[in-house]
């Protein structure tokens, strides 16, 4: 997902993840509110409002022209938009309020889609030529944001590009699902949306544009005195460059701010910005703690900064690299050698901050990126474009989250806020990212920090009662944190748990609501989010049941009656879609709903399906092959053989893993990989005792292991190319499942050897996230299925992630901005996570035996308990 999105998410509520549909605060433009012409239709989603043509014939794909405005332009532009497109018949969207366009538009927006505000659909290039003319006529005062994917027409805010109209779908290189255009033969092949112009290879420019590319082309950085070297950073409000002065040889850092791009909360833009930190870097001239400004220009309508270039590595990469609890062999002594070194750094930041308020300057934007340490000790502050004077007290415009200071907090007293995070951040990393859900947990975070690493008591305190401040209302939450039960591995306390995350995610249960029963990832919004197993209803209750929590009736007859809705778009898939659902009705006593869903899916086309367990053929079959069992439905298993069939056809051999495509590795692990479709085969063994299953699993676990590295500390982990993960979801746990699993049926070495160092990828004592998919408690199920044995470690540790939430015990969802109660995210799969480890029955992810990778049992006795078998390959040949 894109930070954007989630961003979005975040403007409705501050617990949860939301629509904004359910924001009391938000206000669409009024446009949205305008009534609609007849033999219109208008529908509205979390970000767009789409106008057309009720019975319009809207071609698949072609040019779309896209508009931008800066903030004082939108409502004229969208107004001309309307007058314009309606009486011709056009169909057109735009971004539903100011709040939505801002964050599009914001500093972190993805850059490939960042500046459009309307997005206008024509029906052929002569109708093209036409709008294009005439929008660049009426809005020719108008400014707006560079749409970098596009080009530009003339001077004003009209851009084009060649792209879908409709969404398609095809499957990449990668291994992803990704959207989709037609070629020339009429082939699927990726919509490639990044920040730059490109045509497909089978699309020509059309003549009216050439000029207009001639003139994009036209700007170059031949003739500026400095020679630039490599890209550092790009953000939506320009990128910063490492050069070199060609008059003195000297090495510099240029920053670019790009006009009405990378608006902040102020409604500030980069070049806005750009201009301000260039005052604050004159200001501060002469400090050994702040870049020496060296130039400043403007090229094309782009601003830049020149500055010294420091050659010093981030606070963060520091961190990563040094922090001791993310290494299988951490020990004692290496806890303690690490907080000499955080101890010292942070008296090192400490005295650079101080050095700018001296100064008059609240530097506002206080993190380990931007706090570089060079290799003689020196401590130097980057990135003063939110920096205020002292004496304005005034509260930035843009910051970090896990940073940014509460609204009581004003001139240096946020730099004072940022400080004390940082503190509490070199020993619980991201973990400040959750103090805006609740700030009382900083208290809770410093009782786990000094449990883990010798910290001075008074170090911890201070930063403590910084973040907190003061008020009954901080007595009150410090209190909440009190009242929640220890977590600890013990089975006496495995009641008390449980039953304080069920009242959790019952709090935040809102079966009033058509479009989710528990908010999780944003996901959930997405057709069939709300009732799979992934993000949805389906996957909540099936954490419940299999922990033996108490599930209330009401929430299953919520599930069944949106699964059993036709007329709602869904996917197919296992996690993401129906089969999923099916398989969670089946487990809570509703077989005929699990049997009529899967019908319903019988027929959906395979081909544009990826192979894996999430969402592809994998997860489909694993499903068809159970259900196929337990009912006694031969047609469900025969079904399945067919599965089985297509994914080995797509196989190829251990080698044939893609190679990177565009930029992306091909995935790996459990939920996207070839380890999901190796489950698969060994499943279809299982049920048969043919051998050339077990082959072909392990064809398929080779590919996987090809994309894993070995680390330092003797742990095997997926290399994403430029970070390794060692997650249930696409990481090596996941991996290590599958590989455990196939051991169980025939010795290999190579696999036996891999499968010990992936094992140890448990034992690490430090994950940023909580979650089942790509956190802590994915590690705590690899475990508690046979994959470790350090559950008592991950259960305590667990604590670095909780929030009382209800009354009960709440986690954060992926990016940790938000609460989740869902099961890939959020803390239905953290309570599962739970069950797998202090549970007295058994708990395993499905098509997993009870009792985990330990328990598998022989083919010939799993096909004789579930009554069913598979036909071989040479009987369904």
């Amino acid at each position: 997902m894109v930070i954007e999105r989630y961003e979005v998410y975040c403007l409705a509520d501050r617990v949860f993840y939301d629509t904004l549909d359910r924001s009391r605060e938000h206000v669409d433009f009024a446009q949205c509110g305008r009534p609609v012409p007849d033999g219109w239709v208008r529908e509205t989603d979390e970000t767009w409002t789409h106008l057309a043509p009720r019975d319009a014939g809207v071609p698949v794909q072609g040019w779309k022209v896209h508009l931008s405005a800066r903030s004082e332009d939108i409502e004229r532009v969208l107004g001309t938009v309307w007058d314009y497109c309606v009486p011709r018949s056009i169909a057109f969207k735009f971004l539903r309020s100011r709040p939505v366009a801002v964050t599009y538009n914001a500093k972190s927006a993805f850059r490939g889609s960042s500046g459009k505000l309307v997005t206008i659909y024509p029906t052929g290039e002569d109708q093209l030529e036409l709008v294009l003319k005439d929008l660049d006529a009426l809005l020719a005062d108008v400014r707006g944001p560079y749409i970098l994917s596009d080009l530009r027409y003339g001077d004003g805010p009209v851009f084009v590009r060649y792209g879908a109209f409709v969404p398609l779908h095809c499957i990449a290189d990668s291994g992803k699902r990704v959207l989709a255009l037609q070629d020339a033969e009429g082939r699927l092949v990726p919509d490639v949306r990044g920040p730059t112009f490109t045509l497909p290879p089978w699309v020509t420019l059309p003549v009216f544009l050439e000029s207009h590319l001639a003139a994009r082309n036209s700007v170059t950085v031949t003739d500026l005195p400095y020679e630039i070297e490599s890209v550092l950073h790009f953000s939506n409000g320009g990128g910063v460059y490492l050069g070199r002065d060609r008059r003195t040889g000297e090495r510099v850092v240029l920053k670019e701010g790009r006009p009405y791009a990378g608006l902040d909360v102020a409604d500030r833009d980069a070049v806005t910005r750009l201009r301000h930190e260039r005052d604050l870097l004159d200001r501060l001239r002469g400090l050994d703690a702040v870049p020496r400004l060296v130039d400043y220009f403007t090229l094309g309508d782009h601003e830049f900064l020149v500055q010294e270039f420091v050659d010093g590595n981030p606070l963060q990469r520091m961190l990563v690299h040094r922090y001791p609890l993310t290494k299988a062999d951490c020990t004692a002594d290496t806890r303690a050698e690490y907080t000499a070194w955080a101890l010292d750094m942070l008296d090192r930041v400490d005295r650079a901050v101080e050095t700018l308020h001296r100064r008059g300057v609240v530097f506002g934007d206080l993190h380990p990126d931007n706090i570089l340490v060079t290799a003689d000790g020196r401590v130097v502050l980057i990135d003063f474009e939110v920096s205020t004077l002292a004496a304005d007290r005034a509260r930035s415009a843009l910051a970090h989250p896990g940073f940014a200071a509460p609204a009581d907090r004003h001139g240096v007293d946020v730099d004072r806020y940022a400080l004390a995070c940082l503190r509490l951040n070199l020993f619980a990393p991201h973990t400040t990212v959750l103090l805006p859900l609740n700030r009382a947990k900083a208290v809770h975070l410093g009782r786990l920090i000094t449990a883990e690493f010798p910290v001075p008591d008074p170090v911890v305190d201070a930063a403590v009662a910084t973040i907190l401040g003061v008020g009954p209302e901080q007595d009150a939450a410090v209190r909440m944190f009190d009242d929640i039960p220890p977590l600890r591995a013990e089975p006496d306390a495995w009641p008390r748990i449980r039953a304080a995350i069920r009242r959790a995610i019952l709090a935040g249960a809102t079966p009033d609501r058509d479009d989710r029963l528990f908010p999780g990832d944003i996901a959930q919004f997405e057709p069939g989010g709300a009732v799979n197993l992934a993000h949805g209803a389906a996957g909540v209750l099936f954490a419940l049941a299999a922990t033996g929590a108490e599930i209330v009736p009401e929430h299953v007859h919520w599930l069944r009656v949106r699964a059993l809705d036709r007329t709602r778009a869904a996917n197919p898939g296992f996690y993401d879609g129906l089969h999923g659902v099916a398989y969670v009705l089946d487990r809570l006593g509703h077989r005929q709903d699990a049997l009529d869903i899967v019908a319903r899916c019988g027929g959906q086309q395979w081909d544009a399906l990826e192979s894996g367990l999430f969402a592809g053929l994998a997860g489909i079959g694993l499903n068809l092959l159970h259900l196929g069992a337990v009912a006694a439905e031969p047609e469900l298993t025969a079904l399945a053989g067919r599965i089985v069939d297509r994914c080995a056809d797509r196989l190829g051999g251990p080698d044939d893993v893609p190679e990177i495509s565009g930029g992306d590795h091909p995935r790996a692990g459990l939920m996207y990989g070839s380890s999901g479709t190796a489950l698969l085969f060994l499943t279809a063994y299982e049920h048969t005792g043919d051998a050339a299953l077990l082959d072909l699993a392990a064809v398929a676990l080779r590919q996987d292991l090809r994309r894993c590295v070995p680390g330092g500390d003797g742990t095997l982990q997926v290399d994403q190319g430029w970070r390794t993960l060692p997650y249930l979801d696409e990481g090596s746990a996941g991996i290590g499942l599958v590989l455990a699993r196939y051991l169980a049926h025939r010795d290999d070495e190579t696999f036996a050897d891999a499968l010990r160092a992936i094992a140890r990828v448990t034992t690490a004592g430090y994950y940023v996230q909580s979650g089942l998919f790509t956190g802590r408690a994915g590690m705590l199920a690899a475990v508690g299925m046979g994959l470790g044995t350090k559950a008592a470690a991950h259960v305590r540790r667990l604590a670095w992630h909780a929030i009382p939430y209800g009354g009960g015990l709440a986690f954060s969802g992926d990016q940790l901005l938000r609460l989740s109660m869902d099961f890939a995210t959020g803390t239905a799969g953290v309570l599962f996570a739970l069950g797998t480890a202090l549970h007295d029955v058994p708990v395993s992810l499905p098509f997993f035996p009870p009792g985990g990778v330990t328990g598998v049992a022989t083919a010939t006795t799993a096909a004789a308990a579930t009554g069913g078998t598979v036909p071989t390959a040479s009987e369904r040949r």
